[in-house]
């Protein structure tokens, strides 16, 4: 099907969009708004809470604006901010290493998109490993930068949707992979590697000569069992034995962590070569991060703030797991998988009477209830729709997002059981029509198999 919408300029070919900005426009088209917003429980945004939480530091309620500051930054991003996350980075994980990062290390980038298009744009013509499910934005970057030809894996539940070190370092051996693409803590089932495992990963990249990008946007999002371990955060930048050489590259910034996704202040941290070629691609592709908000982010990478904002959120985002996961159980919808990290819980629908097992007709029906979800297709990564997703094992997902506000949460909840219980009424039959149409959302639809 072709949307005559997008058929105005000649020359022009839409990317499509991610998973969320689908579900928003759907949602659109039910009535939510941004104004009315707070009539709607949204369950899919991919942000955290930003407002004040409990025994957190105080939340930035003013920007200076010095002379200077009003000028461009340099595409890698202000020097002293870039020292501000090499000191947090040694701090924190490499107290004990001899090779420590400097300025010459990170690169300041305007959103963690921006970081990873940043790198693909500077990546040669390689095989691209990437799993399923994962980060819906992956698609797109696949997709664009056709050098990278991508390689997918899928990620068993049964083993937790664990990233398979072991597999990973046949694939470089037999298929001549020499670029692995991943989040760690993991969007959307929210887990994690960590500890050995994370180290032979590390120790894969050094030896096989394969390039890993870790997105570590969730690396504070842990939940610890012990009252001993509130404030671990987890990264790769641990097990680095060289920061030059161990071609290993992180994405991350002040998005989740800090709970500042409007600043788009981020940063990618690898080798020095790495961080040249990164300034030659942002001066082409995104001019670099805001001058004035780089300028205000160095006082928030304080070590001990930085400290008392992950003990913090580790707390209250660990309450609000909890809350959800156990509403979850009372409405009859037990996680096979609880999340240990990130604040998504992957939520299999296939217990659940036909239609309402299928993500997207969940979702739908969801949006009756104005209540947000993102249906699992949309973390099946599948780069210029290179694969039918006919049997793609995330149809019968949605991501769970635990991020809003408590309040919001159990509105959504409630919406939930709404749903379920319509369907113990009525049947399947009540679901999967009554659909408000919208152009965009057939058009997207259609390019989904």
């Amino acid at each position: 099907m072709v949307n005559p919408d997008e058929e105005t300029v000649p020359g022009i070919e839409h990317p499509g969009s991610t998973g969320v900005i689908y579900c928003s426009d759907r949602a659109m088209a039910n009535g939510f708004s941004y104004a009315s917003s707070h009539e709607w429980a949204n369950l899919g945004q991919g942000a955290p809470e930003v407002g004040h939480i409990p025994d957190a530091p105080p939340r930035p309620t003013s920007i200076p604006l010095p002379e200077d500051s009003l000028e461009y930054a340099p595409t890698t991003g202000v020097k002293a901010l870039r020292e501000a996350v090499a000191e947090l980075y040694n701090q924190q994980y490499r107290q004990d290493k001899l090779s420590q990062y400097t300025y010459e290390n990170v690169c300041i980038v305007p959103g963690g998109r921006a970081g990873l298009s940043r790198v693909a744009a500077v990546v040669g013509d390689v095989y691209c490993s990437y799993q399923i499910p994962d980060y819906t934005a992956y698609d797109q970057v696949l997709s664009a930068f056709k050098r990278l030809v991508p390689v997918p894996t899928a990620l068993d539940a049964e083993n937790k949707y664990k990233l398979d070190v072991e597999q990973i370092r046949k694939d470089i051996r037999t298929q001549g992979l020499e670029v692995v693409l991943a989040s760690n803590p993991r969007n959307p089932t929210g887990q994690v590697i960590e500890g050995e495992d994370l180290k032979a990963l590390v120790n894969t990249a050094r030896e096989s000569s394969a390039t890993v990008i870790l997105d570590e946007f969730y690396s504070w999002y842990m939940y610890p069992e012990d009252n001993e371990s509130w404030g671990r955060s987890v990264s790769s930048a641990e097990f680095i034995d060289n920061v030059n050489q161990d071609p290993v590259v992180i994405v991350n910034g002040l998005t989740k962590n800090w709970r500042l996704p409007g600043w788009r202040v981020c940063w990618v941290l690898g080798p020095k070569n790495l961080i040249t070629a990164l300034s030659q691609s942002g001066s082409f592709l995104d001019g670099g991060a805001n001058h004035p908000l780089q300028l205000a982010a160095i006082p928030l990478l304080d070590p001990q703030r930085v400290h008392l904002e992950k003990v913090a959120l580790q707390k209250h985002f660990k309450h609000k797991r909890d809350h959800v996961l156990k509403r979850l159980e009372q409405l009859g919808l037990k996680v096979d998988v609880p999340p240990v990290a990130t604040f998504y819980i992957w939520l299999n629908l296939e217990r659940l009477p036909a239609p309402l097992n299928n993500g997207l007709t969940f979702f739908e029906e969801l949006l009756k209830e104005k209540t947000i979800v993102i249906p699992g297709i949309f973390f099946d990564i599948n780069p210029a729709h290179r694969r039918n997703l006919f049997h793609s094992p995330c149809h019968h997902f949605v991501r769970l997002s635990f991020g809003p506000p408590l309040e919001d949460l159990d509105k959504g909840l409630d919406a939930i059981g709404r749903v379920l219980r319509k369907a113990k009424k009525e049947g399947g039959q009540a679901f999967g029509h009554s659909y408000k149409k919208s152009v965009d959302g057939v058009h997207q639809l259609d390019q989904l198999v």
